[in-house]
């Protein structure tokens, strides 16, 4: 039988949960679960989202709910539990990521009672600076591989609304953020100095840093990238690596002087097939303890389009002094 026939099975599996509104990436972990990953060519995946989409249009006769209008402000902040996978010392990490329903307003929620993780909480490296909109795989809580049918909670309070969402290690959400085995295509490399220690993938590596409230503070990235694309497409116009800081943590507000400044190529000894630098600065409203991320995306896009692969997070801690 054609790939259709083998694809309705996993399509009658998401439209029977509430996974059908992430369709694409669902379907990935179902067909991975079947051992039928392989056939996922993009007309492939295309036909499959074509179908679970008419599958979700009312039936005749039946009307649309209005949607509600979006928000500057004064809506809710919900996590996002992405999915687990994995580590090489038989531990696990849970990923999450959020979702700011506002438009425009940006929230800080402390680490306590309206915003913590649990068990072994409330403090478990979670944001408590929220930036507008959808942001994939923004840190990870490792887990024994004792964990089990376990779960983690992560509760977040905004605007007065609560929401919980949990995570857990169910086989159909693991996936695969170093790997994306249709392209080959693997996540940028990043570090905070030229041939120094380096990340890739959602799990981060940390590098301090010290600074005044009244000078900007540098900061430096290096990255590398296989500058992967799929075959006969047409290259984007930007370079296989864009950069995005963010204030992650911290008492008070950061402007970056470009918060997603231009990768410039180098020629860098290294062994992919692109290499570059990046440079921007941070200044800090007051003193106290910071965190920034800066995030690492290739040509896959933000969180790879839903499919979870191939981004990296780093982060920079920041004592500020007056």
């Amino acid at each position: 039988m054609g790939r259709k026939t083998e694809i309705q099975p996993a399509i009658r599996t998401i439209k029977q949960g509430p996974e059908s509104r992430h369709a694409p990436h669902f379907l990935k972990r179902v067909l991975r679960q079947r051992g039928q990953e392989s056939m996922l060519s993009g007309r492939c995946m295309v036909l499959a989202s074509c179908a679970l989409l008419l599958a979700a249009l009312p039936a005749p006769g039946q009307s649309h709910l209005p949607m509600e209008p979006l928000h500057d402000s004064g809506q809710s902040v919900t996590a996002a539990f992405e999915g687990w996978f994995k580590n090489t010392d038989g531990s696990f990490s849970i990923l999450f990521g959020y979702f700011n329903r506002n438009l425009k307003q940006e929230l800080d929620i402390p680490v306590g009672p309206n915003n913590h993780i649990e068990p072994g909480g409330p403090d478990q490296g979670q944001p408590t600076h929220f930036l507008p909109r959808r942001h994939w795989g923004v840190f990870t809580v490792t887990v024994p591989k004792e964990f089990g049918d376990q779960k983690l909670t992560w509760t977040l309070v905004a605007n007065h609304q609560t929401t919980v969402v949990p995570g857990n290690l169910n086989p159909l959400w693991e996936i695969s953020p170093f790997f994306e085995a249709g392209l080959g295509n693997t996540p940028p490399v990043v570090s905070f100095e030229e041939g120094g220690p380096s990340v890739q993938g959602p799990r981060p590596i940390t590098t301090l840093r010290a600074a005044t409230s009244a000078s900007p503070l540098t900061l430096n990235v290096w990255v590398a990238d296989d500058a992967k694309s799929y075959p006969g497409a047409n290259l984007p116009n930007t370079p296989p690596v864009t950069l995005t800081w963010s204030k992650f943590r911290g008492p008070g507000a950061v402007t970056f002087a470009n918060a997603k400044p231009t990768v410039e190529k180098t020629d860098g000894k290294t062994t992919t097939a692109y290499s570059g630098r990046a440079t921007t600065t941070a200044t800090f409203s007051e003193p106290g303890e910071y965190i920034l991320q800066v995030v690492a995306n290739d040509w896959s896009g933000e969180g790879g389009r839903g499919f979870l692969c191939c981004w990296t997070n780093a982060l920079v801690k920041v004592s500020v002094q007056p």
